[in-house]
C-alpha cells in the first residue's frame, strides 16, 4: 500500500520562530524517503500560522533536488487563489525538474481570511474551480491552454516547457460534493479523504462518485487516497497525550482557521455543508465537535495506529494513506519520537498491506517524457510498492 508523509509547517502558538518551525519541516521531508515514505505532501495555505506553505510547488521543487525516487504532491492546490496558466506551468516545471514524479491534488479552498487576502469573493469559488480545474487539466494533456467560460476566458497560449508526462491517473480532488461529482468523474479526477467527516458521509459521497464514474467512464474509480493526522507512543501514556494535547489542539486550530463556528456561512453560495456544521456546533458547542475532529484521527501504540489505519482503509477501499505526524504545537522532540516510531513500527506494515487493484491517483510517469504535443504518455506505477 501507499504510504505518505503530509507536512504542514504550522507555527500555532507563537513559542517558536517562523525560521525553527521551517527549518524543522525541511528536515523531515529531507528523511522522508530514506525512512521509506512512497511520498511528500503539503497544503496550500496563506497568511496564517495555520499553515505556512503560500508556494508548494516551490517547496515540492526544492525537495525534488534533494531526492531521487519519492512522489511529490500538493494537498491541494487551491485552484481559485491562483492563475490557471500559472499553476499549468507550475506543474509542468515541478514534473520536469523531478522526471514525473508530481501529484497534482486540487481543490476550490474554505479559509475565508485566505479569499480576503486574495481579494476574492468565497462564494465565485464553486465556479471558479470548475472552470478552472477543467481548462487546467486538459492543459496538460495538450500541451495548450485555452478557455471560454463564463468566469475565465483564456486565448490559446503554449505551456513551455511542455507537460512532461500525462497527468492522467496522478490527479486528485480533496472532496467530492454532490455538486461537483460529475465534474471529477468527466475529468477522470481522484479522491483525496481528509479526516473532517462523519466516515459513513464519507462512504456515501464515495459510492456516488464511484457509480458516476463507472457511468461516464465505463471502467471503476480509482482508489482514494486518505490524509490522517497520527499520534503513536510506546506507552499508554505517551499515546493518550497525543490525543487529549495535540490531536485537541489541531482540532481547534482548525476550527479556528476555517471558522466552522461561523453561521454566516449559510449566506455563502457553494457552502451549505459548512453552514450545517456551524448550526450544529452552535447547538452543541465548539468543545464537542472538537473531540469529534480528533476522534477522527489516529493515535495509540504502533500495533494500534496499524489497525485503526487499515480499518480506514478497508472501510473506503482506499489504495493508500499519507500521515502527518507534526500537528497541534507539538514540541520538536515529540515530533521527531512520532515520526520515528511511525517511520520504525508503523510504516513498514502499512506498504506490506496489499489493498489490490489500481492505485489511480498514486501512479507516476518516471521515464515517461510526453510526445511533442504534450499528449497520452505512458505512466508508470508510483513508488517501490510492497
Amino acid at each position: 500500500m501507499h504510504t505518505g508523509l503530509t507536512l504542514l509547517f504550522q507555527n500555532l502558538d507563537g513559542v517558536r520562530s517562523d525560521e525553527e518551525v521551517v527549518r524543522d519541516e525541511l528536515a523531515l521531508a529531507e528523511r522522508a524517503e530514506g525512512a521509506g515514505f512512497d511520498s511528500v505532501w503539503t497544503p496550500e495555505h496563506h497568511f496564517t500560522g495555520y499553515g505556512m506553505t503560500p508556494m508548494v510547488p516551490q517547496f515540492l521543487s526544492w525537495l525534488a533536488g534533494r531526492t531521487s525516487s519519492i512522489k511529490l504532491g500538493t494537498m491541494v492546490s487551491v485552484l481559485p487563489w491562483q492563475d490557471p496558466v500559472r499553476t499549468a506551468e507550475s506543474f509542468c516545471l515541478l514534473d520536469h525538474l523531478s522526471q514525473g514524479r508530481a501529484v497534482m491534488g486540487v481543490g476550490r479552498g474554505l479559509g475565508r481570511v485566505e479569499f480576503d487576502g486574495f481579494r476574492l469573493e468565497m462564494g465565485e469559488s464553486r465556479d471558479l474551480f470548475r472552470e478552472y480545474s477543467e481548462a487546467i487539466v486538459q492543459a496538460l494533456e495538450s500541451g495548450v491552454m485555452e478557455y471560454d467560460g463564463d468566469f475565465y476566458q483564456q486565448p490559446s497560449v503554449p505551456l513551455r516547457p511542455k507537460p512532461y508526462a500525462s497527468f492522467r491517473g496522478r490527479t486528485f480532488a480533496s472532496a467530492v460534493s454532490p455538486e461537483s461529482i460529475d465534474l471529477m468523474a468527466q475529468l477522470g479526477i481522484g479522491v483525496m479523504v481528509i479526516a473532517q467527516k462523519p466516515w459513513d458521509k464519507v462512504e456515501e459521497e464515495l459510492r456516488s462518485f464511484r457509480a458516476r464514474f463507472r457511468e461516464i467512464n465505463g471502467q471503476e474509480a480509482p482508489k482514494p487516497v486518505i490524509c490522517v493526522f497520527v499520534g503513536a507512543g510506546r506507552t499508554r501514556a505517551e499515546a493518550d497525550r497525543m490525543r487529549q494535547v495535540y490531536l485537541q489542539r489541531y482540532a481547534r486550530s482548525t476550527v479556528e482557521h476555517y471558522e466552522f463556528d461561523n453561521v454566516g456561512f449559510a449566506k455563502i453560495p457553494g457552502y451549505e455543508y459548512y453552514a450545517g456544521l456551524s448550526r450544529n456546533i452552535e447547538k452543541h458547542g465548539v468543545e464537542g465537535f472538537c473531540n469529534f475532529l480528533a476522534d477522527l484521527q489516529v493515535w495509540g501504540t504502533p500495533d494500534e495506529v496499524v489497525e485503526r489505519l487499515l480499518g480506514y482503509v478497508e472501510r473506503l477501499d482506499a489504495g493508500g494513506v499519507l500521515l502527518a505526524p507534526s500537528f497541534g504545537g507539538m514540541p520538536p522532540d515529540v515530533t521527531r519520537a512520532n515520526f520515528e516510531l511511525l517511520a520504525d513500527e508503523v510504516l513498514p506494515r502499512l506498504r506490506a498491506h496489499d489493498v489490490g487493484g489500481d492505485l489511480g491517483v498514486l501512479h507516476g510517469a518516471e521515464g515517461a517524457a510526453a510526445t511533442g504535443d504534450g499528449a497520452e504518455a505512458t505512466t508508470l506505477a508510483a513508488g517501490a510498492q510492497s
